[in-house]
């Protein structure tokens, strides 16, 4: 069928679906947030006024706008220049983007059974919005016509980047296929994006189902009094007055395998946890995997790579797999070493106490704690007091205010996303606007698991001036008992600066065009990991880490035992990584489709074992990530990707000793190369050219295992 045909079919049955859906009659549509500009503070989203009956007609009318400009750059008689097809390209498709990024953003922090019911509704249509302009061949054709020519056209660096980038997408979209393998790449992706969808879901009510009651007093003991305080508090709000709950939420599993000392009880919460997906009930996300690993092979193969690793490496910094085993494996070995050491210790602690029992995954958080305990005289309940989550995030305020000389200050009478969620507005050195930053702290039932960095309007640029981002940080931190702050553990205190990294990235990033705003999977991390470094050095915990109750600054006696204490525990947390790691690139890295090409011969649980066995990871330790709840692969995103977290931290930790070279961790010179030629650019430069304009040099392993305490 005709593209053009095609698209403008599509536009008509957008409008027709939005008419007779009932929600886009006049009146309501002057009524709908989204169809006109906001006139908000800093331009926000005014999330006070948008309901959810005003999602489906904006995106509806936001697709069949973005397909008319489709249709009117590719079909324009004007010859193809930079201008007309290139950034008007890149320009299209701004009203479906204004409401997605919304929806995508209140879909994984505030989620209801309506609005996962929206996500399938619409998984198609979207599917097809976005194919239908990828494999519009006038479009291309045109697109074609000014890459051909970018020798003569005398772009600067960000142009020639949108032109190469935009051309590579084509390509990589399909736009090269016969018309009979686009229509099947167009069914691929429709099925992998139902399915990537599907899986998230599945996950999340896999997660609220679980649930861990105590009725019996007893069965608390080695329980801290926040978390004991914490379950009783979501036991009544579950009904279940005079007991305590506890969920497969991290605040509150991850300190139960910690401190519980009931054995039977920690088994049972962490088999909960690391069955999600794998229960053979109707959220079960067996067959979902199995789809998906078929499903991405098939549509890498269509494109004319032998697995799918292949074809989502092509554009990333490691280009290959092989690179990315090499990493690997070049961390795996002494990692395992170190995790040896560790069990010899668990199982002295367990000796101790007179069992003659052999250490369980169950086991390992809670003999670990004591073992630490007995070689730093150091334990999470000491540090905890001082690390209130107000004081935490001014720390990492104070960091990027030292590094930077930009500013954060609260913003009163705007709209949240949430009412759990804090504004600040970030000003830059000079006292110019940077952008709007959302933070949202702590779990709930509509809230997705886990910790990121996201945002509801990126930066841009309008009229010659640019647009300020807002982004937000969301995660899912220990709340506070009643009447209490929430109190931290230091790896809430390091996901907080980690995610705040991001959060700089995108308040700094300062671009011209949306097509090269965005840098490889692999590089990401380092914004991020690279805040980590600052979390626990002397100075800054000098500055933040108070005494919740006294004020007292954090006693130097406790600095120094976290110190001989921080890389204690790096075997476990370095294998459980690695092991997901090789989790996911192992699925992707098959080659072999069968005959009929309906589904791979693939026993995902018997496959995870495999891939974990021949590899020699200890049976008590889990992967962090088991395949039927790996979202960062199966949902979409780190597909073929979850590696990158360790190659981002060579250069972060590469990059971090260029700080610590000069002497001085808040070296003003150096964090202007790392603002200028690494969180600023987005994606103009190469990668790994933009690490190098900042250090000088290309990075090594050997800082990244140093840190770790593997050399």
């Amino acid at each position: 069928m005709n593209k053009k045909i095609m698209a403008i079919g599509l536009a008509a049955a957008l409008l027709s679906a939005c008419n007779s859906s009932g929600n886009k009659t006049d009146g309501e549509v002057s009524d709908n947030p989204f169809l006109s500009e906001y006139t908000t503070p800093f331009g926000v989203p005014p999330f006070d006024k948008i309901k959810f009956e005003h999602y489906k007609p904006a995106m509806l009318q936001g697709m069949e706008e973005g397909a008319k400009e489709i249709e009117a750059i590719a079909n324009q008689t004007e010859e193809p220049t930079f201008e007309n097809t290139i950034v008007a390209y890149d320009q299209s498709g701004k009203q479906l983007r204004k409401v997605q990024i919304v929806f995508s953003g209140q879909n994984s922090s505030n989620t209801n059974e309506d609005m996962q019911q929206l996500s399938r509704e619409m998984s198609p249509l979207l599917s097809q919005y976005r194919d239908n302009i990828a494999l519009n061949p006038a479009l291309f054709a045109r697109v074609k016509a000014v890459y051909d020519k970018r020798d003569q056209l005398n772009l600067d660096k960000e142009q020639s980047k949108l032109l190469e980038e935009t051309y590579k997408g084509f390509i990589r979209g399909g736009a090269n296929l016969s018309a009979d393998d686009q229509a099947k790449l167009r069914d691929l992706n429709s099925q992998i994006a139902m399915l990537q969808l599907t899986f998230g879901q599945n996950m999340l009510k896999e997660t609220n189902a679980f649930q861990l009651i105590i009725d019996n007093e007893a069965d608390l003991s080695g329980l801290t009094d926040a978390l004991i305080a914490n379950a009783a508090s979501d036991a009544k709000k579950a009904g279940l007055d005079g007991k305590w709950l506890f969920t497969l939420k991290n605040p509150s599993i991850m300190p139960f395998l910690q401190y519980s000392d009931k054995r039977e009880l920690r088994e049972k919460i962490l088999k909960g946890y690391l069955m999600r997906g794998n229960n053979n009930n109707e959220n079960d996300s067996k067959d979902v995997v199995k789809q998906l690993v078929t499903l991405r092979l098939e549509k890498a193969k269509l494109m004319g790579y032998e697995d799918y690793a292949a074809f989502a490496l092509e554009d990333r910094m490691a280009k290959n797999e092989q690179n990315v085993y090499a990493l690997l494996d070049e961390i795996w070995t002494p990692a395992l070493k170190v995790t040896g050491q560790e069990l010899t210790d668990i199982t002295s602690e367990i000796k101790k106490e007179g069992n003659t029992f052999t250490a369980e995954g169950w086991d390992w958080r809670y003999y670990f704690e004591k073992a630490k305990k007995a070689k730093f005289d150091l334990d999470e309940s000491q540090i905890r007091p001082y690390l209130e989550l107000g004081h935490v995030r001014d720390g990492a305020f104070y960091v990027a205010n030292r590094l930077y000389g930009i500013t954060f200050t609260p913003i009163k009478n705007i709209p949240l996303p949430h009412p759990d969620a804090q504004a600040f507005e970030c000003k830059d050195n000079d006292g110019t606007h940077l952008g709007v930053l959302y933070m949202d702290f702590f779990p709930r039932a509509s809230k997705n698991g886990g910790a990121w960095c996201g945002g509801y309007r990126g930066q841009t640029y309008k009229d010659g001036k640019r647009v300020a981002p807002v982004v937000t940080i969301v995660c899912n931190f220990t709340p506070p008992a009643e009447g209490e702050p929430a109190l931290l553990s230091v790896d809430e205190a390091e996901t907080l600066f980690h995610e705040f990294g991001h959060g700089l990235h995108s308040l700094f990033r300062d671009v011209h065009y949306d097509g090269v705003s965005s840098v490889p999977r692999d590089f990401v991390e380092l914004p991020s990991q690279i805040m980590e470094h600052w979390v626990l050095e002397p100075e800054v915990l000098k500055v933040y880490a108070k005494h919740y109750q006294t004020g007292e600054v954090i006693p130097a006696t406790l600095i120094e035992k976290l110190d001989k204490a921080g890389k204690y525990g790096q075997g476990f947390a370095t294998t459980e990584y690695l092991a997901a790691s090789y989790l996911d690139m192992d699925y992707h890295v098959l080659k072999d489709l069968p005959a009929n090409k309906e589904q791979l011969n693939l026993d995902v649980v018997n496959f995870e074992a495999n891939t974990l066995s021949k590899r020699g990871l200890p049976s008590q330790i889990p992967p962090r990530y088991r395949s039927t709840y790996f979202s960062h692969t199966m949902g979409g995103g780190y597909t073929a990707g979850y590696y990158s977290y360790i190659w981002s931290e060579v250069l972060d930790a590469d990059g971090f000793e260029a700080f610590k070279e000069t002497g001085d961790i808040f070296n003003r010179e150096v964090a202007s190369k790392f603002r200028k030629y690494v969180l600023t650019p987005g994606g103009i430069d190469d990668a790994m050219d933009m690490y190098k304009n900042f250090r000088g040099k290309e990075p090594n392993t050997t800082p990244l295992l140093k840190n770790r305490g593997l050399l």
